[in-house]
């Protein structure tokens, strides 16, 4: 029980860097006169970042509905 929830919040943590890691530079383009609207392919850092993003929030839900399984 108490392994769950460790991994729990452990995944919590790593969700939340690489959603605050993603959002670093996107607001910033608009205060230096550069447009938002250009559409760009994610490469490289981007793309890894954006697919492990994924694949925790997909863990996150996991964990906690095994979490929620596991006390009932």
């Amino acid at each position: 029980m108490k392994i769950i929830q460790i991994v729990q919040l452990t995944i919590a943590v790593l969700l939340i860097a690489a959603i605050l890691l993603q959002n670093r530079g996107a607001g910033l383009s608009g205060i230096f006169g550069g447009s938002g609207n250009v559409y760009q392919t994610k490469r490289g850092i981007e793309k890894t970042l954006f697919i492990a993003t994924i694949v925790l929030a997909i863990l996150f839900f996991l964990i906690s509905f095994a979490s929620i399984i596991y006390k009932g």
